[in-house]
């Protein structure tokens, strides 16, 4: 109790005054989401009780063996005209729970009402989706106490610039939807540029690191789109399965590219302010060090860094596919229809954001020296 005493007379007012805020938005926006019934244009009911009713054994054309359980729900509608009563809902649910889940006690869940039962108050409807927004409060809150913890005053940086990014990438998908004579691909260009500048900005400061990190993301994304679209050109995207796309009334190669882009931008960021807070880092120790010395250290810097992220970024491309993978295995598709319906554009993009990295690599570490020079020229 006196460690923590002691902890908080060491702080300033501002900080005080910053952790009060926070503590205020935590308690408004946990009270805000388990009251924000009125909200919804949905009927939302909760679970207050729950019953299996029967169960059965099945067993689909592929052999594999399943259990099948009818549960009887009985909620209470917190929202509409309706509010107040109680609602009987069927829900059935597997094993597996590929499809579908159990549901329990505590549960809100989106309802369409259907009609009276006869002769009581109560109500029969359908389940539509499951109201998931307490959760994912709970995880946004657990994300930015960890980064404000472990970061402090960048931390709280980077959640305004994720913020940020997240409200111009909304906005710049809006006016492509709503345009037809602007390409996806012009406006992602354009978001990247701001994407890059506000977030390294606000991350590392008005610095000339931050200045030789964004010269270098920049250049190696869209060095990295150049090479792309040409090897693309040639190729005619031989290989790349636009299945997952077919539902969309945009060019899938335009979709693609642009994605690649934007995926491939954060990877290159990152290696572009390694690189450039590493060097910077390495003259401020000793102002006189010589710039054979640096571009040795930028290369061993660089080459951890390309081992690393190059991984990452495989990994990153390739996890959201093992789903699909073990659906097709589990029947009996071959390895290289698999692969090829799957994992196509997932290696592609894998491939682009490590060629991305590779580039970035000598971009900073010259980029940064020059900027350590005119620094050095100044003092």
């Amino acid at each position: 109790m006196k460690i923590f005493t002691n902890y908080i007379k060491g702080m300033s007012y501002k900080r005080v005054a910053f952790y009060i805020l926070l503590g205020l938005c935590f308690v408004i926006s946990v009270y805000f989401v388990h009251h924000n019934y009125s909200f919804y244009d949905r009927t939302i009911a909760e679970v207050i009780k729950t019953n299996i009713e029967k169960s059965s054994e099945i067993r689909d054309e592929h052999q594999n063996h399943d259990k099948l359980y009818t549960q009887h729900i009985v909620a209470k509608i917190k929202n509409g005209e309706d509010k107040g009563k109680f609602i009987h809902l069927t829900n059935e649910f597997t094993s597996s729970g590929a499809y579908d889940q159990e549901y329990v006690v505590g549960n809100e869940l989106f309802v369409s009402i259907d009609k009276k039962a006869d002769g009581t108050k109560d109500l029969t409807g359908t389940i539509k989706d499951v109201k998931r927004d307490k959760y994912v409060l709970t995880v946004g809150w657990i994300f930015i106490f960890i980064l404000l913890f472990v970061a402090k005053k960048q931390g709280l940086f980077s959640i305004i610039s994720l913020v940020v990014n997240a409200i111009l990438l909304s906005y710049a998908l809006d006016i492509y939807l709503n345009t037809s004579h602007i390409s996806l691909l012009f406006i992602c260009s354009i978001s990247a540029i701001l994407f890059t500048v506000i977030s390294l900005l606000l991350v590392s400061g008005f610095k000339e690191k931050t200045y030789a990190a964004i010269i270098a993301t920049l250049l190696g994304t869209f060095i990295t789109m150049i090479i792309t679209y040409f090897v693309m050109k040639i190729t005619m995207g031989n290989g790349l399965r636009y299945e997952e796309m077919q539902f969309l009334t945009r060019p899938p190669q335009v979709v693609f590219i642009a994605g690649v882009l934007v995926g491939s931008l954060g990877a290159v960021m990152d290696v572009a302010i390694t690189m450039s807070s590493s060097l910077f880092e390495l003259y401020e120790k000793n102002n006189d060090i010589p710039v054979k010395a640096l571009k040795a250290s930028g290369r061993d810097i660089g080459k951890d860094v390309m081992g690393i992220m190059t991984n990452i970024l495989f990994f990153a491309y390739i996890s959201g596919s093992i789903p699909m993978l073990i659906l097709y295995f589990k029947n009996s598709s071959s390895l290289s229809f698999t692969l090829s319906m799957n994992l196509s554009l997932e290696i592609a993009r894998a491939l682009a954001g490590g060629i991305g990295i590779v580039l970035t690599i000598p971009i900073a570490l010259y980029t940064t020296i020059f900027f350590i020079n005119r620094k050095r020229e100044r003092v």
